[in-house]
């Protein structure tokens, strides 16, 4: 039987003082290898239902920690060889690539993956792997915004968006990896310029999560977001009536499709340094990127399938394909540091 354990970002100390102890050791001897121990911050249905067939199919019991991505990868760190966990599953390459190079994740090989996921969605080191996809897109208001003046991230700094754009915070890992792209294709000057020009172009502080930046649109307070396409498709079908009507005045535009494509990221996953259940944990990945379960995160989730010749869910299908950034997420990764500092020197907050 799956165990989830959820976790409060005030107790992840003291939950580590106490699970440092012996009750791991006794753990790992006593469950052996049937089980694998899952550090996640995906916080979906169709995961926990996703376990409970691997369970089924396997025989191996998959037990699960959920909690933010930077939770779980200090966590991970300050456990260090205590540490149960054979897993960890992340949102954002930008995430992975920390505790890659916090040297918490293992090369491992697998002829299967290396058949179903494409090279750009997978470490070129074999240490983390895609399991969804999610594109990050220029969302705006169908009655109220200006669709012909949309074309590409780099317009987003120009006049045309004067006073109209909503979008997340700076330490957001989403708008992190996005600037990394627009650094890797362009330069960092260039990049430097077009976050000064977005900061200048914002309707508001930087607040909430996506989600929030799609209510403000509906509530009139921007024209325009930047977002990733999973949250409207939740939104759209969501039992709360106020999303419903939200994402219903959304309309979704994909950047960049005269030239390099829209900047696309992924939920992903690795095998743990310290992981006791290497065998267990990869078939566990092997099982996620299986027909079966890619179809299970894409009409639930709303996310797109990482694996090629799986259908989206209808409504994001509905938006129509679109051509995606080539470059390569390990690059992503190693210049989110860049990022960062590009978003501090502008002051975007």
């Amino acid at each position: 039987m799956i165990r989830f354990t959820y976790l409060r970002a005030a107790c992840i100390a003291a939950l580590i003082l106490v699970a440092a102890g012996s009750a791991f050791a006794e753990g790992q001897s006593e469950e052996g290898a049937g089980v694998v121990h899952v550090y996640s911050n995906r916080h979906y249905d169709t995961d926990r239902a996703l376990y409970e067939a691997f369970e089924e199919e396997t025989g191996i019991d998959v037990r699960v920690v959920e909690a933010g991505s930077d939770e779980l990868i200090q966590r991970l760190d300050a456990e260090g060889d205590q540490s149960e966990a054979d897993l960890i599953i992340t949102a954002d390459v930008g995430r992975l690539h920390r505790a890659k190079e916090m040297d918490l994740l293992q090369p491992v090989t697998s002829a299967a993956l290396t058949e179903r996921l494409s090279e750009r969605l997978r470490d070129a080191d074999n240490q983390w792997f895609a399991l969804t996809k999610r594109a990050r897109i220029i969302a705006y208001h169908r009655e109220r915004a200006d669709r012909s003046v949309l074309s590409t991230y780099e317009a987003l700094a120009g006049p045309d968006f004067s006073d109209s754009i909503a979008i997340r915070s700076s330490s957001n890992v989403y708008n992190q990896s996005l600037l990394a792209s627009i650094i890797a294709h362009n330069g960092e000057d260039a990049a430097r310029e077009w976050a000064e020009g977005v900061v200048s172009n914002m309707a508001r502080r930087p607040q909430g999560g996506d989600r929030d930046q799609l209510r403000a649109i509906a509530a009139g307070e921007a024209d325009y977001a930047v977002v990733n396409t999973y949250y409207i498709g939740q939104m759209l079908t969501s039992s709360d009536p106020q999303d419903r009507e939200v994402a219903e005045q959304i309309g979704v535009f994909f950047p960049n499709q005269e030239g390099r494509g829209a900047h696309v990221n992924i939920s992903g996953v690795g095998v743990t340094k310290v992981s006791d259940n290497v065998d267990g944990a990869m078939r566990l990945i092997e099982f996620l990127l299986s027909d079966e379960a890619q179809q299970q995160f894409a009409q639930a989730n709303y996310e797109y399938p990482a694996v090629d010749g799986i259908a989206a869910a209808p409504e994001i299908a509905a938006w129509g394909e679109f051509e995606e950034d080539p470059l390569p997420l390990n690059r992503i990764g190693e210049l989110n540091s860049s990022a960062v500092r590009v978003f501090d020197e502008v002051g975007w907050q």
